[in-house]
């Protein structure tokens, strides 16, 4: 039986890989490719095993299928030219081994094959010991490949070294250290009997290595979602079974060749270094002895220098008895050139439907079908598969990680064919010239799209709408009336009310000084009004954009005579207020009584010195607009357009305040994310977001569920930990972009102290070492992960006392970091006497005074340098915005430095790397001794973490130590996570993983 085997698959328990990786849609796709044999991948995974101990039945003898109702199932859903064809799967996985030989780290992949479900439970039994299953279905082990094939060959099974040429992980990859196969396996080397080439190499390249010639060569797709399937593949003439199969590969009887990529498509093919944009062939990378032309740092030699590096045959030899192989390219990119869009478009997959009902499985397309047959039903088709058939295809080849691209017609070729085949009579226009990416394109901040966002909204396709997504868009075209805007974490918050703002003044011709937009932080302030000034220039200088306490300041500075305040009324910082409050009470204990009662008497004794106090910028104008109703409505009339940001933050009489300059008809746009409420403490009051369309009955709701921030692992894992008490029925957001597809990595270290070295450690790792002691001592031993600093880490904790720990493990690391905090400025050391003395001293601009004044307080001088420079020769603006700002406003981004911070002061940033500390009952949720927090405190705490871990845009770790249980909260992640570097591990440095990070 003649029959086409791929056992190289994942399962959707593996890293970046579909969810559609079941066997159910693995069974249909297998029959829409035209395979018989399918490997499972991921047995070791706990939950994949079980599935598929659930849904496979007994088949042929060692082989499995479907369960009759799941397989009935899919028949129903494929056209009788595809249904009911056999597929059979065999028990695959492909295992990870790192491992220090010879002084040397080595890395490959291996896959392994067993008969059956009992030889597979011993295996991962024994594999369980070693590693953490169930953190990835594609394993990755601390274990010599040797002691893996000896664990596989003792449990039944055998093993076959994975995509051979791979340089990061294989047997003869150019990083893996390797020359010869039986140099990897030692004295077992004998039971290897086959090799699998990747999709770089072809058998061709690999018949130039005489120490192959003992391997029967094995294609497979490494397929990461089912449509993967079948773009390499072995093919068999035996009988379909386990036993068989096997045999066949053991004397080559049976093994009747492969199916190939074009090994140019490979992303590994040729040389490179993709951040720099530059390509090599093996003589050039000799010619620059391995080393990038542009930085200077070392190519990724790729499959085809390695190749040419161990061959002892020229180019073209054949041995004798060699199988042979065909190079394809898959259907949908044969259709994809042709019509002229993406393979993965609703169009090709359209038109691949109508070509495999007509003529069967792809793979029967691309080999078999008659060409007058094809031909009859598309002439460039036809075109096309004779000229794959041929082999004339154009090779543009791949490097360092980027696929390359294959194409059946020359540039141009298809835009010069003037009567185009009815079935691709509706093609777009042909793009440029094949060539593969230098580079991973950046993560859009908005996907575009064609379709009208909403009913109300203007149509797409020019102005400043059109580089929106359909969800932005949609939210920042609605016209006037109330609008709440519901936008999870990194979802264009602030860019999609600045468009809308944007978009109101310029193309809609609202007045801009009819704008008012509300912040809570003025860095925040800040932000938006940069980026209204290059939206909309000629504008943004009449909006009003501010702070819910800068407006108060704004409106007592115009209305002072009414509440017994001259213009230049000061604010009074904390020791100020404690000291008028002492000039009216008996001793500092009654002082602060009365600060904490906000007593008439204080308040007066304020008054009659021209101070307000912080609370003072929100309750006076908000009793004066109560008490006047001709005022609050000239507020309203010279604001006629108000957007308030992150609207779940508002307090009952910041509430109050709004529907005084919104009515309830007016036009109020609310954003914000009730999931992300975490300021209770201040008095901040969710209810008022939730309750918004009661307060507006008018209102429309748009919710933003694009998350360009983070990595699909974090936006799941944060999702899972919110969900239990999520304020967003339904709750979606989905990520986009380019973040990778690490997932949540969660350690339990035996002490805090561990948990901080950990974090230290980590730090370095993802680094690629900080120090030359880091690579001495073996904690890296790799390049670490590209492009990032240390201004890219964030560490996170419940309360600031955790961070001790931290940063006496930073501080012996010699890494750089700075706390960061919600602490207000003014209170900063050396702060209160520079403000003091500003009076005194000499100069033009506040800039000039303050650097005057400070001397050699050098910290507290760059503290408020940035805002000092901001207020020129304004001195009242700057006594007014310092008692407004906080720490966190002052930081300069450009600082590289690693960043400390509560998690309530992490709000509204964002950073590659987020390690979140203290994951522990007891802190989170937080616990006072003697008693338990209320579940809406619970729900709350919630909250917060889910905060922290959507700060996380790559790389998230949630750490906890044995000095508390873990917290609850972690319960919740599932399938998004992986243990790293447990405690008991870390006394063994053989087991410890950092490396992995």
């Amino acid at each position: 039986m003649r029959f086409v085997a791929d056992l190289h698959i994942h399962s959707k328990y593996s890293r970046a890989c579909s969810r559609d990786c079941d066997l159910e849609h693995l069974t249909w796709w297998a029959r829409r490719k035209g395979i018989t044999l399918v490997g499972t991948g991921d047995f070791t995974h706990p939950a994949w095993y079980d599935h598929l101990r659930e849904n496979l039945v007994d088949a042929e003898p060692g082989l499995f299928r479907l369960r009759d109702d799941l397989d009935r199932a899919i028949d129903r859903r494929l056209p009788p030219s595809l249904a009911s064809a056999p597929v059979r799967f065999a028990l695959s996985v492909e295992i990870s081994t790192i491992y220090k030989r010879g002084d040397r780290t080595r890395k490959v992949h291996h896959l392994v094959y067993l008969p059956d479900l009992d030889s597979a439970a011993e295996f991962n039994r024994r594999l369980g010991k070693i590693g953490n299953l169930g953190s990835d279905g594609r394993p990755i082990l601390g274990l010599d490949s040797r002691d893996l094939l000896e664990i596989t060959l003792e449990c039944g099974g055998y093993l076959v070294p994975a995509h051979l040429w791979t340089p990061w992980f294989a047997v003869l990859g150019s990083k893996s250290g390797f020359d010869a196969v039986e140099d990897c396996y030692a004295d077992l080397a004998d039971h290897v009997f086959a090799v699998e080439t990747g999709l770089s190499s072809d058998p061709g390249m690999n018949w130039r290595v005489s120490g192959l010639d003992k391997y029967r060569l094995v294609s497979n797709s490494d397929a990461h979602s089912p449509p993967m399937l079948g773009r390499e593949a072995t093919v068999f003439d035996t009988e379909l079974d386990y036993f068989a199969v096997r045999r066949a590969l053991e004397t080559g009887v049976g093994h009747a060749g492969t199916l190939e990529f074009f090994p140019e498509e490979g992303k590994y093919h040729v040389d490179g270094h993709r951040k720099c944009d530059v390509r090599m062939e093996p003589a050039e990378t000799r010619a620059h002895r391995g080393v990038c032309p542009e930085c200077g740092k070392p190519l990724t030699v790729g499959v085809l220098s390695r190749v040419e590096e161990l061959a002892d045959r020229p180019e073209g030899f054949r041995p004798d008895g060699a199988a042979g192989f065909t190079s394809l390219v898959p259907l949908p990119e044969i259709v994809s050139e042709l019509l002229g869009t993406g393979p993965k478009s609703k169009k090709v997959l359209a038109e691949v439907d109508k070509l495999t009902a007509a003529f069967g499985p792809e793979l029967r397309i691309l080999q078999d079908t008659p060409l007058a047959d094809l031909s009859g039903h598309s002439e460039l088709l036809g075109e096309a598969i004779t000229r794959l058939r041929r082999g004339e295809v154009v090779r543009d080849a791949g490097y360092d990680g980027e696929y390359g691209v294959i194409k059946l017609f020359q540039p141009g070729e298809l835009a010069k064919r003037v009567a185009a085949p009815a079935l691709f009579e509706d093609r777009v226009a042909e793009p440029e010239a094949a060539k593969p990416k230098a580079r991973r394109a950046p993560a859009p901040e908005a996907a575009p799209a064609a379709e009208p966002a909403a009913p109300t909204a203007p149509a797409p396709g020019a102005g400043l709408l059109a580089g929106l997504d359909p969800d932005q868009r949609a939210a920042a075209g609605v016209e006037g009336g109330p609008l709440l805007i519901i936008a999870g974490p990194g979802t264009g918050k602030t860019r999609t009310l600045t468009h809308r703002l944007a978009h109101l003044v310029v193309e809609r011709g609202v007045p801009p000084e009819q704008c008012l937009a509300i912040t809570f932080t003025r860095r925040a302030a800040e932000e938006m009004t940069e980026r209204m000034a290059a939206l909309a220039p000629a504008h943004a200088p009449a909006m009003t954009i501010t702070t819910f306490h800068a407006l108060g300041v704004l409106v007592l500075r115009e209305q002072p005579d009414r509440v017994g305040l001259s213009r230049s009324f000061g604010i009074a910082d904390p020791d100020q207020q404690l000291a008028v409050a002492l000039s009216v009470a008996a001793d500092e204990k009654a002082a602060k009584e009365l600060l904490a009662a906000a007593h008439p008497a204080y308040k007066d004794a304020l008054r009659a010195q021209d101070l307000v106090d912080f609370d003072d910028l929100i309750t006076l104008p908000l009793a004066l607009l109560e008490g006047d109703a001709d005022l609050a409505a000239a507020y309203r009339d010279r604001w006629r357009w108000v957007s308030v940001d992150e609207y779940q933050d508002v307090d009952e009489q910041q509430n109050r305040l709004l529907r005084l300059l919104a009515p309830a008809d007016g036009n109020l746009t609310a954003i914000g994310d009730p999931d992300q409420a975490i300021y209770r403490f201040r008095g901040a009051d969710v209810g008022f977001f939730l309750r918004f369309r009661e307060d507006f009955p008018a209102a429309r709701t748009a919710h933003l569920t694009r998350n360009y921030r983070s990595s699909a692992p974090v936006v799941t894992g944060a999702l899972q930990v919110v969900a239990p008490t999520t304020l967003v029925p339904g709750r979606e957001l989905r990520p986009f972009g380019e973040h990778g597809d690490a997932l949540i990595g969660v350690h339990h270290a035996a002490s805090e102290q561990a948990e901080a070295v950990f974090v230290s450690r980590t730090v370095e790792q993802l680094l690629g070492g900080a120090t030359f002691h880091a690579f001495d001592s073996g904690r890296v031993d790799s390049d670490g992960a590209r492009d990032l600093g240390f201004s890219d880490f964030a560490v996170l904790y419940r309360t600031d006392r955790q961070s001790r720990a931290v940063v006496d493990a930073l501080t012996a690391s010699g890494m750089p970091f700075q706390k960061r905090s919600h602490d207000r400025l003014a209170d900063r050391p050396g702060v209160e006497r520079i403000v003091r003395e500003l009076r005194f001293a000499a100069g033009e601009t506040v800039l000039d005074r303050v650097r005057a004044v400070a001397g050699e307080d050098h910290t507290a001088y760059e503290l408020l340098k940035p805002l000092a420079g901001d207020c020129g020769a304004d001195f009242e603006r700057f006594h007014s915005e310092l008692a407004l700002g906080v720490e966190v406003d002052t930081w300069d981004p450009r600082a590289d430095r690693i960043s400390l911070l509560t998690l309530h002061a992490s709000k509204g940033l964002e950073f590659p790397v987020v390690f979140v500390v203290g994951c522990e009952d007891g802190l989170l949720p937080l616990r006072w001794p003697g008693a338990d927090p209320a579940p809406d405190e619970v729900a709350e705490e919630r909250r917060l973490l889910f905060v922290g871990m959507t700060r996380a845009q790559r790389h998230l770790f949630l750490s906890h130590s044995s000095g508390r249980p873990r917290s609850p909260f972690l319960n919740q992640l599932d399938g998004v996570f992986e243990q790293v570097g447990d405690a008991r591990q870390a006394r063994k440095k053989k087991e410890t993983q950092f490396s992995l990070f």
